[in-house]
């Protein structure tokens, strides 16, 4: 593609089972961008839908196939891996992302342009007056603390996907390889000016999310051990303090035998219990080395990491 036909934005949308949403999405989202006065492209990647989703997003392209390019998935590989999908073809210099849930307005994209134009390569949006629960609310603050503390990646609201990156950090990321991996998070260590800004949060439009509590706990597991040793580090020193408690313990144990009153079922509980915590601390430290030897299993197989069964796009 030529220079003068490159599109100066790219919208990037992961969709997955979102019938009852994409209509909304699209008579709010098109209208945004028509007004924004720049040329434009999205790439919606149907990431394995069972509903509809899929037959709305080709008679969308039937609609718009100047500004709309579709990637379809043969099956359901997650949410960061079609915007990765999508970000291996995007055209324009800005390229934004956003969940096709309207829980994030589109009507917000114009806020993160302003930032992108005022000299910043990567803007993340945290979402003002959040309408999750109160256990996801507060439940993903402690989680962002507690990432931050361990990564140093320092990220206000990691969970909102309206965000914003320069061309240069879209090419570094898709020129990392990376194959687990948590984009915003990935896109915040390539960064060399980055910001934020305020965004609204809105009810989920229609349907369920699809984020169960594991999935969530999963993602952060991965963005924890994808970007940091710092768990294998902190088990390690765990550890040892195991061990040194245990060492006092022994002694103390060794000392009532010998010279206090000492009752054999009572010692024999407590090396029950000395026993069990041990085999505990030593399957958790097998588990996190797993995972990281895992990770390293990932790279080494080379494995593709999703299959595009068609594109629906129009050459220009």
């Amino acid at each position: 593609m030529s220079e003068s036909s490159r599109p100066e934005i790219s919208v990037v949308i992961p969709v997955y089972n979102e019938e009852l949403n994409l209509p909304t999405l699209f008579a709010r989202l098109y209208p945004v961008l028509d007004g924004l006065g720049r040329s434009y492209e999205i790439l919606f990647t149907n990431d394995g839908s069972a509903d509809r989703s899929l037959q709305l997003l080709e008679k969308q392209h039937a609609a718009r196939p100047d500004v709309t390019r579709v990637i379809d998935f043969n099956a359901n590989y997650g949410q960061h891996m079609a915007i990765m999908a999508a970000f291996e073809r995007v055209r324009g210099e800005t390229i934004l992302t956003l969940d096709a849930d309207l829980q994030n307005p589109p009507e917000e994209i114009p806020n993160l342009l302003a930032k992108i134009d005022a000299g910043h390569d990567y803007v993340g949006g945290c979402r003002l007056d959040r309408k999750d629960s109160f256990f996801r609310t507060y439940a993903s603050r402690i989680i962002n603390v507690i990432r931050e503390r361990i990564t140093n990646i320092q990220m206000t609201d990691q969970g909102c996907m309206l965000r914003a990156y320069r061309r240069p950090i879209i090419d570094a990321i898709v020129q990392s390889g990376a194959i687990n991996t948590f984009i915003p998070a990935l896109a915040y260590s390539f960064a060399g000016n980055p910001a934020e800004v305020g965004v609204r949060h809105e009810e989920r439009h229609a349907g369920v999310s699809n984020y169960s509590f594991y999935k969530l706990v999963r993602l952060n597991f991965d963005l924890v051990t994808g970007f940091s040793l710092a768990p294998l580090q902190y088990f390690t020193m765990f550890a040892l303090a195991c061990c040194g408690g245990s060492f006092v313990l022994v002694a103390v144990l060794a000392i009532r035998r010998l010279f206090f009153d000492y009752t054999a079922a009572e010692g024999l509980f407590t090396l029950f219990g000395i026993l069990f915590f041990l085999m505990s601390v030593a399957i958790v430290g097998i588990g996190l080395i797993g995972e990281y030897v895992g990770r390293t299993y990932q790279v080494v197989r080379a494995r593709q990491r999703y299959h595009v069964r068609a594109m629906l796009e129009t050459r220009g």
